[in-house]
């Protein structure tokens, strides 16, 4: 028996959760997965009615009661800087000290890539982003705002315990996976702070000679996505790098709406999230691609123990995309509903 908390949020999470989630209960009653998901309603209309984002006592009961979170997406433009959803995702990520963003960016199909020459085999990596340090923190402000003489201050926060462990994980998946490449991102070459990141990672690297350890500055890592792809394994970085280093692998790998992300910490509740966010542009017109929300419910069911129905469930979002019955921005045709048909329709174990 596994508790998994639902959580729909706004928007496209919440499409894109009316569609997978019956897939999953199916799967779990024909498997006898012994899954148990219960839902939440935190997201912008609880937040508009009654001013909660998370509340009191809420971060606790999941880490004590739920095996997984799974969760859609947050942020609506009726609340104002979307204030509930920083309370809901980042509180979540913080309260529970989800410190690995794990982010596979892998290519489903060949007419999906941006990149000349660049196939499924070329585009296939991981990135371990630190979670919970960096710069979002919110510590900082501001001195004399809204005059000429503005001052707005952020400051980046790294700590060796915080270092060490993404490192260290990132390494210990490689291991685990067959891997044998392991680089670092960051910019120690203009930010001091960062030497802390280079010489953690040579430390660490040293308990696993079996694998290649590299180091490249984020901008150089930036470049070699785009040139050489198939150079890349796994990478680890900072929290700020991690995010614009992943939306751009999202970007080579067929978008946003293919992206799956998990959320992790060995001692707590581990919290999995499509990466698209709640587009607000696209949501409510049926259209947003629910193959993000597949793949992301993939990595839940492995790390859940369910290897087996885990790659049924990627094997079957990858024969809906060869065959291109799928969402418009991946080359196909079908509505929300029609194309997470197409993927439970094409499960086979």
């Amino acid at each position: 028996m596994a508790r998994i908390a639902v959580i729909p949020g706004d928007g496209a999470g919440i499409e894109v959760a009316a569609q997978v989630v019956p897939v999953l209960e199916s799967l779990s009653r024909s498997r006898s997965l012994g899954l148990e998901l219960k839902h939440f309603d935190f997201g912008a209309e609880r937040w508009l009615k009654d001013g909660v984002g998370l509340p009191p006592g809420q971060i606790e009961e999941l880490r004590k009661d739920y095996d997984a979170i799974l969760f859609g997406a947050v942020g609506d433009p009726r609340v104002k800087d979307n204030a509930h959803a920083r309370e809901i995702l980042l509180g979540l990520r913080f309260g529970l000290d989800l410190y690995v963003n794990f982010r596979p960016c892998r290519l489903l199909h060949d007419r999906l890539s941006p990149l000349k020459g660049k196939g499924p085999k070329e585009l296939d990596f991981v990135v371990f982003r630190e979670n919970t340090e960096g710069l979002y923190n919110a510590i900082g402000g501001w001195l004399k705002k809204g005059t000429p003489d503005e001052v707005a201050l952020a400051e980046e926060i790294h700590t060796r315990k915080g270092v060490e462990r993404i490192i260290r994980a990132a390494f210990a998946w490689a291991k685990k996976n067959g891997k044998t490449k392991v680089a670092v991102a960051e910019k120690s070459n203009a930010i001091p702070a960062h030497e802390l990141w280079l010489r953690v990672f040579r430390e660490v690297a040293k308990e696993y000679p079996g694998i290649e350890a590299k180091h490249l500055y984020v901008d150089a890592m930036a470049m070699q996505m785009v040139l050489k792809p198939e150079t890349l394994e796994v990478i680890v970085t900072t929290n700020l790098f991690g995010d614009i280093l992943t939306d751009l692998g999202a970007a080579l790998t067929g978008g946003m709406g293919v992206a799956p992300s998990a959320n992790l910490n060995p001692d707590s509740t581990p919290l999995f999230e499509p990466v698209h966010g709640s587009a607000p542009d696209i949501a409510g017109k049926g259209i947003v691609n629910p193959i993000a929300m597949f793949l992301t419910s993939a990595l839940m069911l492995e790390e859940l123990g369910h290897v087996a129905e885990a790659r049924a469930l990627e094997q079957a979002v990858a024969k809906a995309v060869a065959d291109e019955q799928c969402t418009r921005d991946i080359g196909g045709s079908l509505s929300t509903a029609d194309a997470a048909k197409a993927v439970a329709d094409r499960i086979r174990l």
